[in-house]
């Protein structure tokens, strides 16, 4: 599962109760060009310790002092394929995995590791102003969850639903998976204009998604425990669903294929009983 809002939520919640206070020994970075900043370096780190650690959108972003006192931050982006993990043992030469870690006593270390080809994933080391001015922050819409702005003003737009929640410019922290569910709740299609959204639909599309994403978290908090999976739970209902009845009026789930993937939704409650065309087959008849 991508790591989006609900993941890096229980993330950031997780590490903040573990981390403040602890001593960062070293900081070494095993993922080629993972680290996105030269000034300050990297070593500025050492010997520093974590003040806390917060979430903004699908970002991480984990507080430091520095020996000296200056404070920093590591702003991080697990992309689709990254894990933070606070573990009991260091990495072996043998873990392909691992992009940046950050030992610390005991022989214990945090861990961020990437699975997959992609090598996506990546970390910048900050002072508050940096911080304040990065452009992946300032560049971030309103946050999905817990209290988001009204919705009518925010997707006027001729663009579908689908993609617009999905835009991290125009609403903070939601991504492919959640998307689904939110859509579902709302009994909204994926494909409906921005532009077109009735006032009731944007009011009832913005308390499905706060519905949903308090859903997963709480699913989350029960679950989720250090030191942070690789793979989450999925408690999704719609999403990655195709073919299984839908969990309100049990009409089969249909699908959407993209090239990397899959829009999930239920005909009856959200297309007025239309079956989208499948964008795979569309391409072939081209």
């Amino acid at each position: 599962m991508v790591p989006e809002l609900p993941e890096m939520e229980i993330t950031a919640r997780r590490l903040h109760q573990a981390l403040p206070g602890q001593v960062i020994e070293s900081v070494t970075t095993p993922g080629l060009n993972v680290l996105k900043t030269f000034d300050p370096p990297l070593h500025h780190a050492d010997g520093g310790a974590f003040t806390g650690v917060r979430r903004h959108g699908k970002l991480l972003l984990l507080d430091l002092d520095t020996a000296q006192g200056e404070p920093l931050t590591f702003l991080t982006h697990l992309m689709s394929a990254g894990r933070m993990q606070l573990l009991e043992k260091r990495a072996s030469m043998k873990d392909r995995t691992s992009r940046v870690l950050w030992r610390l006593p005991d022989n214990r270390e945090l861990r961020l590791r990437e699975f997959g080809t992609k090598q996506a994933a990546w970390i910048k080391l900050l002072r508050p102003d940096a911080v304040e001015q990065d452009q992946q922050l300032r560049t971030l819409g309103p946050e999905a969850w817990p209290d988001p702005p009204e919705l009518g003003p925010l997707l006027k737009s001729n663009r579908p639903l689908h993609s617009l929640l999905r835009d991290q410019q125009v609403i903070a922290g939601i991504g492919r998976t959640w998307v689904d569910e939110i859509l579902h709740a709302a009994r909204l299609s994926p494909f409906k204009r921005g532009d077109d959204l009735s006032e009731e639909e944007a009011d009832r599309l913005r308390e499905a998604m706060v519905a949903e994403l308090s859903r997963v978290l709480d699913v989350y908090e029960e679950q989720v425990r250090l030191p942070l999976p690789e793979k989450f739970p999925k408690p999704t209902r719609v999403h990655a669903h195709q073919g299984e009845p839908c969990p309100r009026c049990e009409t089969t789930l249909e699908a959407v294929f993209y090239e990397d993937y899959v829009m999930s939704y239920c005909p009856q409650c959200q297309t007025e009983g239309r079956v989208l065309k499948d964008r795979r087959l569309s391409r072939l008849l081209k």
